[in-house]
This record gives structure tokens, C-alpha cells and sequence, in this order.
């Protein structure tokens, strides 16, 4: 919370694992974090106040602030801020909270937060959760606002589970033809690569439908005169047959697990969203490599970061 030009604020934020409690009464900013890491999947008790912050009962030491009055604007925001919020003294807040939050109390009074003013991609806690991110099966997490070019060659790997047969993994595409896509089609992981002459696709040739809701790792590598889909270490390939065409000039963000309605991609055939969970998402390009952290999307409607429920697929 903090006053309109942030003059005055207090801040409870999660950096490097660790809690850390920063505030400024109008005369000068004091910060405090305590050596407890609380990034270990446990539920943990956190007790803010003005001048220490306590972790399951184990006490930071004391700072001293100047002033004694914090004077803020009624509004209390718990864990994330709005896209329209500019954050100019608060610290490091680049995304909301990946994690779970009960028994919210401020000032004495329990904060329920199912009946708050107003929220935004806030879902439930999930009572048996193990590592991934849930898609619902209505939404998308978007990456590379500036857009990504997928240029000769590229590779995405991913594991996932699902039980829905037919859905988005991933998408990069252009204002024109060029693209690449991935997804399930009947049950199969199907990778479409249109480098501007034509589409060229590989697709998964298990006997048994890779939508039976156990962990799948697939690797699509597009390069100048093929591809390769490889799902649980089988592998897939196919040629090029447009040799003067190696290259998908791509302009537009990276779509995964679904995308906007007023969004083209030329590589998917399906507009199905995913509905199940998704992890170790990394797209690889040369020597560099992309970690794909879906609490980072810039958008990610519907879509639960880093908690996967044990029942979802």
C-alpha cells in the first residue's frame, strides 16, 4: 500500500526466496528481510510490522524508521499489482506471487479475500499440487512482447499432461504465411513449421494416445531443410521439400497453450485451448537459451503458475 506519488508506502515482497518488509513513513526509506527461506512448497507464517518481520516465529532483527505516521491511500493490494500500476519506490516488482495465501489478517481484522473489490487471475489453492503450471482450458500465457523471429533454425522443448485429446502447445507466427506451431490433434503431438512456401508437418506415431494424463517430453527442432518431433524419445522427422525457402520470419509473440481471438497463427489447426499442465518449457536458439517462466508471461489469463494440481489433466 502507499500514498499517490509512493512518498509514503509499505511493501511485503518475496526476493530471492526470502521475505523482505520495505517502508517509508515520508522521511526516508527502511528496509528489513530475514535469512528464512520460504520458496520450499510449505505453508509458512509471515508477520509484517514496521520495524522487524518474523517467519514461523523466528524474528529478523530490528531496523529503525524515520517518522511515525504511514500515510496511504485506503487501497491494499495483496500479491500483484495492476497492469496500470507504476511501481516508483516499492522495489523490484516485475510479477504477482506465485503461490498460495490464507488466513490474510491486517491491522487485527481477517481480510477475505474471496469478497475483495476487485481481483484478476486469482484462483484456488489446490489441496495436492505438484510441480507445473495448470492451464484451465480457457486461456494462454504470452511471452517476447516485442516479438520473436524464428529466423532457419530453432527448438522448443516441454513437458506436459493432459487427457483432452486436441489443444494448443505453442505458437509463433507472422502477419503473413511464416510460423511454427505445435499441438495435439486427436491425441497426438503434431509440429507444423511454414517457413513462406508451404506448410511442413511431423507428427507423433505412438501407438497409444500421448493424452492419457501422464508426463510427456517432447523436443521440436525446426532447422533450414527439416524437422524433428521427438516425444518420449521417439523420433519423428521431415524434409523440406521447398529448398529455397529455410527461414519462418516471425514478428509476434510466443502464444502457449492457446492465444487471443484476434491473434493469427498460420501453424495451428485447432483454436482448442490446453487444458492440463505444463513445465521446463525452454526454446533454444544458437547458443542461447530462453527459460520460459510462466509467472513472467506478460499476459497469462487463466493460467496458474508453478502449482499443478495432482487430479488435473
Amino acid at each position: 500500500m502507499a500514498n499517490a506519488n509512493q512518498q509514503d508506502y509499505a511493501v511485503l515482497q518475496v526476493l530471492g526466496g526470502r521475505v523482505l518488509l520495505s517502508c517509508d513513513l515520508g522521511k526516508g526509506p527502511a528496509h528489513i528481510t530475514l535469512a528464512t527461506p520460504i520458496n520450499d512448497g510449505l505453508w509458512h507464517t509471515v508477520s509484517p510490522k514496521t520495524v522487524m518481520v518474523s517467519v514461523d516465529g523466528t524474528e529478523s532483527d530490528r531496523t529503525h524508521t524515520k517518522g511515525h505516521t504511514l500515510d496511504v491511500e485506503g487501497k491494499l493490494y495483496i500479491s500483484g499489482l495492476p497492469a496500470t500500476y507504476t511501481a516508483r519506490r516499492i522495489g523490484n516488482v516485475t510479477h504477482s506471487l506465485a503461490a498460495c495465501l490464507r488466513d490474510v489478517m491486517f491491522s487485527g481484522v481477517q481480510m477475505k479475500l474471496s469478497a475483495a473489490l476487485s481481483s484478476h487471475a486469482a484462483g484456488s489453492c489446490f489441496r495436492r499440487a505438484q510441480s507445473g503450471s495448470f492451464f484451465s482450458g480457457s486461456g494462454y500465457a504470452a511471452f517476447m512482447k516485442e516479438g520473436y523471429n524464428v529466423g532457419s533454425d530453432v527448438s522448443v522443448s516441454l513437458d506436459f499432461r493432459s487427457t483432452a485429446p486436441d489443444g494448443v502447445l505453442l505458437g509463433i507466427s507472422s502477419t503473413k504465411v511464416d510460423a511454427i506451431g505445435l499441438e495435439l490433434v486427436n491425441g497426438q503431438v503434431v509440429f507444423n513449421v511454414n517457413n513462406g512456401a508451404g506448410r511442413i508437418t511431423a507428427r507423433s506415431r505412438s501407438a497409444v494416445s500421448m493424452c492419457d494424463g501422464r508426463w510427456r517430453t517432447l523436443v521440436a527442432k525446426k532447422q533450414k531443410h527439416s524437422l524433428s518431433l521427438t516425444v518420449d524419445g521417439v523420433t519423428v522427422t521431415a524434409e523440406n521439400p521447398y529448398s529455397s525457402s529455410t527461414s519462418a520470419e516471425t514478428k509476434n509473440p510466443i502464444y502457449v497453450g492457446g492465444y487471443p481471438a484476434d491473434v493469427k497463427q498460420n501453424c495451428l489447426s485447432s483454436r482448442e485451448p490446453f487444458r492440463g499442465c505444463m513445465r521446463n518449457l525452454r526454446v533454444f536458439k544458437g547458443h542461447v537459451t530462453d527459460e520460459l517462466d510462466f509467472s513472467a508471461a506478460f499476459a497469462h489469463p487463466h493460467v496458474f503458475p508453478h502449482s499443478c494440481p495432482d487430479n488435473a489433466a
